[in-house]
C-alpha cells in the first residue's frame, strides 16, 4: 500500500471494527442469549458452556462504545506505520504522540469495562481470561528471581559449545522435507493443513479443518526454520484438536493465548529441544542433511541449547525468554496505572534491561521499539508468552507423572502418547473451561512457577 492511502485504510479498518462490534452488541443478541439461559440446558453440556461464554463476551463487549472501538482501530492503523519508521530510524520519538494516544484509549477502554484492582486487569482479560495483574506480579516476582539464580551456570556451561557449531549448507527443499516429516510424525494432519514460507512464522485456522503453518528458511542454517515449524505446529495441532463441528462457537475456540502458547512451546522446548529428540532423529537429520554427520546427538543438542543473553525477544533463548517478557509486563503495568510516563519508556527499559540481562541497550530498535505489539494496542498481550511457558512446563510435568514410560516413547520416536493426552486434557476441551479451571482439571492445580523454574534449573543450572 503507498504511504498515501493509509488515512483511508485507517477509516475502512476503524468502519469494519465498528459494524462487528454493533453487530455482536445489539440488543437482539442479548436477547437470544437470554432465551438460551432460561432453555434449562444441563450445566454440564456442551450449550451451557457456549451460553456461559457467549454471556461472558456479551456482557464485556457491551460495555465499550463503539465509537471508542472505532477510535482505537483508526489510531492502531495510523500507530503501526509510525512504529515501522520509527523503528527503522531507532527514535522513540516518533513513536511516541501514537503511544501516547493509544495508551489513553485503552485506560478508557479498561474503565468502560471496568475493574476490581488495576485497569491492566480489564486488557488482560482480553488475552488471557480471569488472570489479574497482582497474581501475575507475584508470579512473575518469584520467577525473575528463580531466573537470575540459574542465569550465570547456564552462560557458563554453554560458553563452552561454538556458537557456529551448526553453521553449515542446509538446502531449502531439504528444510522443507525434514520439517515436514517432524510436524507429521508429532500429529499434525496436512490434509487440514499446509506449511508456506513467510517473514515472520505464524499460524492461522481458516476454518474449519484448514490450518496453515508458515517458517522462514536460512540455507546456513536449518535450526530457525525446523523450531518455527515446531512451534506452529504445537499451535496448529490445538487448533486441528478442537471440536470442529463447533466451528464459530465458544467450545470450538481456543479458551486463551497462554493455554494456545502452551501448546507451542510444549512441543518446540520440551520436546524439540530434548535430548530425546535428537537421540531419535539423528540419523534421519543427517540423510536430509549431510553436514550433520560430522556432530552427535549431543552435539546438536547441546548447540540448540545454548544460552547466550541477546537483545531481542524473538531470538532469545529458552532459559532467557522470560526476562523479557517479565520486563513488558512491568513496564505495561506501569503505564497503565499511571506510575511511567511514556516519555521514559527507553531509559526505563533500557536500565531494567542491564539489570535483568546484562546487556547495555544503546538502540531504540533493540530496546522498546523491537515489538508491534503497542503500535497494534494490544496491551496485555505480553504476560500469556510466559504463561504459555508455565502452562507448558507444568503440563509436562502432569504427563510424566501420568506415563512413567513417557521418556521411552520419546526416545523412540513415538508421540502419540504426548498428542492423545494432550488432546484429552486440552484441546476438545475448547472454552468449555476459562484458563486457571482448565489447568486445575488438567494437572490438579492452577498454573505455577515452580514446574518452569524446576525444569529450567535441571535443564541449564546443572541441578
Amino acid at each position: 500500500m503507498p504511504p498515501g492511502a493509509l488515512p483511508y485504510r485507517a477509516e475502512q479498518l476503524a468502519w469494519l471494527r465498528g459494524q462487528s462490534h454493533r453487530r455482536f452488541t445489539a440488543r437482539t443478541v442479548g436477547e437470544l442469549i437470554s432465551d438460551c439461559e432460561q432453555a434449562g440446558f444441563d450445566p454440564a453440556s456442551d450449550e451451557a458452556a457456549n451460553v456461559r461464554e457467549w454471556r461472558r463476551q456479551y456482557d464485556r463487549a457491551t460495555k465499550v462504545p463503539p465509537r471508542l472501538v472505532e477510535k482505537l482501530e483508526r489510531t492502531t492503523a495510523h500507530a503501526r506505520e509510525a512504529w515501522r519508521e520509527a523503528r527503522k530510524q531507532s527514535k522513540f520519538r516518533l513513536f511516541k504522540p501514537h503511544f501516547d494516544k493509544i495508551l489513553s484509549l485503552t485506560r478508557q477502554m479498561a474503565d468502560c469495562i471496568g475493574y476490581k484492582e488495576s485497569p491492566y486487569d480489564a486488557l488482560l482479560d482480553d488475552y488471557e481470561p480471569g488472570v489479574t495483574a497482582s497474581a501475575l506480579r507475584e508470579t512473575f516476582t518469584e520467577l525473575r528471581a528463580a531466573l537470575a539464580s540459574i542465569l550465570p551456570a547456564a552462560v557458563e556451561r554453554s560458553s563452552r559449545v561454538p556458537g557456529d557449531l551448526l553453521r553449515g549448507h542446509y538446502p531449502i527443499a531439504a528444510q522443507q522435507a525434514f520439517n515436514r516429516k517432524a510436524a507429521e510424525a508429532i500429529g499434525f494432519d496436512f490434509s487440514s493443513g499446509r506449511i508456506d514460507p513467510t517473514t515472520h512464522p505464524f499460524c492461522s485456522r481458516i476454518g474449519a479443518r484448514d490450518c496453515r503453518l508458515t517458517t522462514r528458511y536460512d540455507e546456513t542454517d536449518f535450526v530457525g526454520s525446523l523450531y518455527s515449524v515446531l512451534h506452529e505446529a504445537g499451535h496448529g495441532l490445538y487448533e486441528q484438536g478442537l471440536p470442529q463441528d463447533e466451528f464459530g462457537t465458544p467450545l470450538g475456540s481456543a479458551v486463551s493465548l497462554g493455554i494456545h502458547e502452551s501448546q507451542s512451546r510444549l512441543w518446540e522446548n520440551h520436546i524439540g529441544r530434548s535430548a530425546a529428540f535428537w537421540e531419535y532423529w539423528h540419523p534421519t537429520a543427517c540423510e536430509f542433511f549431510p553436514d550433520l554427520k560430522k556432530l552427535s546427538p549431543e552435539q546438536i543438542t547441546a548447540a540448540i541449547n545454548r544460552v547466550t543473553p541477546s537483545f531481542i525477544r524473538t531470538e532469545s533463548d529458552q532459559m532467557t525468554y522470560d526476562l523479557h517478557i517479565v520486563l513488558r509486563f512491568e513496564v505495561e503495568v506501569d503505564l497503565v496505572e499511571g506510575r511511567l510516563a511514556t516519555a521514559d519508556v527507553p531509559s526505563v527499559w533500557n536500565q531494567e534491561f542491564e539489570k535483568l540481562l546484562g546487556l547495555k541497550v544503546t538502540k531504540d530498535s533493540e530496546g522498546c521499539l523491537q515489538d508491534i505489539h503497542w503500535a497494534g494496542g494490544m496491551i496485555g498481550y505480553f504476560p500469556t508468552y510466559t504463561l504459555g511457558n508455565l502452562n507448558a512446563a507444568q503440563l509436562m510435568h502432569s504427563m510424566a507423572s501420568a506415563n512413567p514410560a513417557l521418556d521411552q516413547e520419546l526416545r523412540a520416536g513415538v508421540y502419540k502418547g504426548v498428542h492423545s493426552w494432550l488432546r484429552d486434557k486440552i484441546h476438545r476441551q475448547g472454552s468449555r473451561l476459562l484458563p486457571a479451571a482448565l489447568m486445575q482439571s488438567a494437572t490438579g492445580e492452577p498454573t505455577r512457577s515452580h514446574y518452569q523454574v524446576e525444569y529450567l534449573r535441571k535443564k541449564f543450572g546443572g541441578g
